[in-house]
């Protein structure tokens, strides 16, 4: 009975080690592809992909190292996301101006929604299209969300209300969507997987 549950033991240790070493490789992998998609300058493959290697093992060298490299990137791709978001837009619904009913209620609405995104701040208006005078609603201070180092998550930001919005671009940046993704509130970080309220914009200036 002695020597079985030796036996048994065994075979628990040697598949637990054949697991790890399964995970290391596959970490060490995930981790080799990120740096190629680096060097290469894809900034967004690389980022999912040291996301990915920083998970499976984060304790090890990779997954120390998965960690930085990701903290580099999202400081790259937000000062990119920044650039591409400077400026004034104008909210034109939930769902994209060019369907029939979003078309109508937008060219029917008397007073227009503007967000303006500067270096540190989001500012809301409202402008009267008749008198053109546009009043100030509310402040923000642009806050990336960043609650997990490890994710790939770079382009989302949290309002003081706790929603937080990823942002979407077309390719000349003319057009942006905001998705709602989580809400941050006295439960922590929920996440809204199904139905995202959404909002888009078109570019003032």
């Amino acid at each position: 009975m002695k020597n079985y549950l030796i036996l048994i033991i065994l075979l628990f240790s040697v598949k637990s080690i054949a697991q790890n070493a399964s995970k290391e490789t596959f970490q060490k992998n995930k981790y080799e592809l990120a740096l190629s998609y680096l060097k290469k300058s894809e900034y967004v493959k690389a980022l999912d992909l040291f996301s990915l290697a920083s998970k499976i093992k984060p304790e090890n060298k990779i997954g120390q190292e998965s960690l930085r490299e990701i903290d580099t990137l999202k400081e790259i791709l937000r000062k990119d996301v920044l650039e591409k978001i400077s400026g004034t837009w104008l909210v034109t619904g939930d769902k994209p101006i060019w369907t029939v009913k979003t078309s109508e209620n937008f060219n029917n609405q008397k007073v227009d929604k503007l967000v303006e995104v500067a270096q540190d701040k989001i500012l809301f208006y409202e402008q009267d299209r008749a008198s053109k005078v546009k009043k100030l609603i509310k402040t923000e201070d642009l806050l990336y969300f960043n609650t997990d180092r490890a994710d790939s998550l770079y382009s989302a930001f949290i309002l003081s209300d706790g929603r937080v919005w990823d942002c979407i671009f077309d390719e000349d940046i003319r057009i942006m969507r905001a998705i709602n993704i989580a809400k941050h509130g006295k439960k922590g970080i929920q996440k809204i997987t199904e139905n995202n309220p959404e909002v888009y914009f078109v570019r003032m200036k």
